[in-house]
């Protein structure tokens, strides 16, 4: 239970290993694999874990070693969290910042399918905010996978 199979560094550097690699790949997938889960995407999400079980512990089942991974991933998140609540730049690179998808009554076609959006979403986000498409001023996807739905005055 207590001896491990791997040298205490090696669990480290597989961590943050798996960690900055799983980062890029989820930032690549784009902004809604981040927003509200759907079943396929919880599904995914729980598929990516199991994914890089063994790359993380290397085969070894020891507790010390598991926490020695535990502990890495949560530093590394509070480091990120730490750096890019000190800057904007890197806030941008790790959290994403929103993208406009359409203006006066118009969503923009390209941005839509560049981003994934299903028109369900946006007309879900127009009834939440109460609004028609010819009351609507501006559409944002946010950083979260959000739609934000701004009213003309």
């Amino acid at each position: 239970m207590f001896d491990m199979q791997l040298p205490w560094w090696e669990f480290i550097v597989r961590g943050a290993v798996v960690y900055v690699v799983l980062l890029i790949m989820v930032r690549i997938s784009g902004r809604r694999t981040i927003g509200q889960f759907t079943p396929f995407d919880l599904l995914v999400v729980m598929l990516l874990s199991e994914s890089v079980s063994n790359s993380l512990s290397g085969g070894d089942e020891s507790l010390i070693g598991g926490l020695l991974i535990a502990s890495t991933l949560i530093a590394l998140n509070v480091a990120i969290s730490f750096a890019s609540s000190r800057s904007s730049k890197l806030s941008d690179i790790f959290d994403g910042d929103a993208v406009l998808i359409g203006r006066d009554g118009k969503f923009f076609d390209p941005a839509i399918k560049r981003l994934r959006l299903a028109q369900p979403d946006i007309d879900e986000a127009l009834r939440q905010a109460d609004c028609t498409l010819e009351e609507m001023q501006c559409a944002f996807l946010e950083a979260d996978g959000c739609i934000t739905i701004l009213k003309k005055r």
